[in-house]
């Protein structure tokens, strides 16, 4: 059997850096708006990564954001291969990080309860 390694966790955190500054930087889409790189999953073969992001504005704009994020996948893919030791390079799959607005929609309802309570 196999001992896990720590590679994957590594290479994550790589992609996460390089696709953050990529983006801050390079990314000249106008579909890309102001994303934020949440998390970045790598599988144990280094083949896929899963780049978790969050994206601000409505729902157009997220499918928007997204859009362009696939598009930019292949130049992010080479931004990644030239930080990375790796003899592959994962491929990138973006994914809405659905977290955040998780957690926004529980603090609204909560407020409105608070707001109702008799004191």
């Amino acid at each position: 059997m196999k001992r896990p390694t720590r590679r994957p966790q590594q290479v994550a955190g790589t992609i996460r850096q390089v696709i953050t500054d990529a983006l801050a930087r390079e990314v000249r889409d106008p579909r890309v708006g102001f994303v934020t790189v949440t998390g970045v999953l790598v599988t144990n073969d280094l083949s896929h990564a899963r780049v978790m992001v969050s994206v601000a504005g409505d729902e157009a704009e997220r499918a928007k954001a997204m859009e362009g994020l696939q598009s930019a996948a292949g130049f992010l893919r080479t931004r990644a291969a030239r930080a990375l030791t790796t003899r592959t390079v994962p491929e990138l799959h973006f994914e809405l990080d659905k977290g955040i607005q998780h957690a926004a929609r529980i603090e609204e309802l909560l407020q409105t309860i608070r707001r109702e309570e008799p004191d």
